[in-house]
């Protein structure tokens, strides 16, 4: 049984942030990764805190199916479904199973939900508290989209993504933006290392800070990468200043992870608490 300590870290929530606005202003004269804008955490715009048993809330999300161009553009090797044995919210918690069988031509199976046209934001402070999977080949992901990619496809609209995790490498996230002129091989990323413990073994909040010329990235309160127009290619365009959605997905292989190998075992759940999104003030 899987279970839930919302209440236990909402109380500490006003602390964390106190505590973070000191170390901040101790760290002042820092360089830019350890610029952050902080924001009050009262002022919530949008959450799903997945407390209804069933499907994910149609109010927000929408279903991606099937295997996408290319899969989806990675070489991916799942088939996105709508079905409860792949994505279902149970005990409060959003659950997301990847599973090894042969369906509509694939041999995995997954799921990938997204806000676009229901929930769409910019600017502010973006988090999820999650439970990742662990093996080989298994990359789930919390992102973002510009809003506008129906008409300027990727990656013109831009990518941020707040948290990338390979399943071989338990330890270790990502935070990333692409663009036009520094996506896929090329993107701009900041890398974090949890050390002794692993991201499969409990739940972690992982989230981002954006506003204007700037997304800053974060594990459970520690900011571990700026990034700003001054780090993307000379001459490229910083497309991250206009509205964008939300996705949550775990794919399977693909280009980054590769493929699962003898020792990944099936089923993989990522597990999400929550996801929040809250304005400057």
């Amino acid at each position: 049984m899987i279970l839930k300590k919302k209440g236990a870290m909402n109380a500490n929530r006003n602390f964390t942030t106190l505590v973070m606005i000191a170390v901040l202003m101790i760290f002042s004269s820092c360089e830019n990764d350890t610029s952050q804008e902080v924001t009050t955490l009262n002022n919530l715009v949008w959450a799903d805190e997945f407390n209804v048993d069933g499907a994910p809330d149609p109010q927000n999300w929408t279903y991606e199916i099937g295997t996408g161009q290319n899969g989806w553009g990675n070489n991916e090797l799942q088939y996105y479904t709508d079905r409860s044995e792949n994505i279902k919210v149970e005990n409060g918690f959003l659950v997301i199973t990847a599973r090894e069988e042969s369906f509509q031509g694939s041999d995995y199976t997954s799921a990938r939900i997204i806000t676009k046209d229901k929930r769409e934001f910019e600017y502010g402070r973006f988090e999820a508290r999650m439970k990742m999977p662990w093996g080989q080949g298994i990359w789930p992901a919390f992102w973002m989209l510009g809003a506008d990619i129906d008409q300027n496809p990727w990656p013109g609209a831009g990518e941020i993504d707040v948290m990338e995790y390979l399943g071989q490498d338990p330890t270790i996230t990502f935070g990333t933006i692409h663009g036009p002129g520094y996506s896929g091989g090329e993107s701009v990323s900041k890398k974090y290392d949890l050390g002794n413990s692993r991201f499969d073994t409990k739940f972690h909040v992982f989230g981002i800070e954006w506003g204007p010329g700037f997304v800053n990235f974060y594990v459970d309160d520690v900011l571990y990468g700026r990034l700003t127009p001054e780090d993307i290619p000379e001459g490229s365009d910083w497309v991250f200043d206009k509205p964008f959605f939300l996705l949550l997905n775990m794919a399977i292989g693909g280009t980054l992870p590769g493929s699962p190998d003898q020792n990944t075992v099936f089923p993989q759940t990522l597990i999400v608490d929550y996801v929040r999104v809250y304005s400057f003030e």
